[in-house]
């Protein structure tokens, strides 16, 4: 499996170099998302432009990392969809439970976002 990581303080950054997101690479991607968590990374922004076919099993991958994610009270999210794995998103009604943005730029804006809106709620409940 090909991927490059960019590891921020507040986010990581994963460009996966892949063409397909399935069968044969989403228990390798589960594993990396496993051990992602282990490490402590919460706020994961993967960069999905190279992909373009995804099936049940990817997609069971980014909701994996998507609750690794959330475990952690962080966030993850998926940019830069081609439209086929975006038609497959969306027929899949994953767009209410999965974050999504066009940009990395948009996704790194959304990970600030997350983590001001999770700094109030915990000033709120002090």
């Amino acid at each position: 499996m090909k991927y490059v990581l960019d590891k921020k303080e507040q986010y990581t950054i994963l460009e996966l170099q892949e063409e397909k997101l399935d069968s044969g690479l989403a228990p390798l991607l589960k594993s990396e998302f496993v051990t992602f968590h282990a490490e402590g990374i919460r706020n994961l922004i993967m960069d999905l432009s190279k992909v373009q076919y995804a099936d049940s099993s990817g997609l069971s991958a980014l909701l994996i990392a998507n609750r690794l994610c959330k475990e952690l009270k962080g966030i993850l999210v998926l940019v830069g969809l081609q439209p086929g794995l975006e038609k497959l998103v969306k027929i899949s009604q994953l767009t209410t439970i999965l974050t999504i943005f066009p940009t990395i730029e948009e996704g790194v804006d959304a990970v600030f976002m997350h983590e001001i809106e999770s700094k109030l709620s915990e000033d709120d409940t002090q």
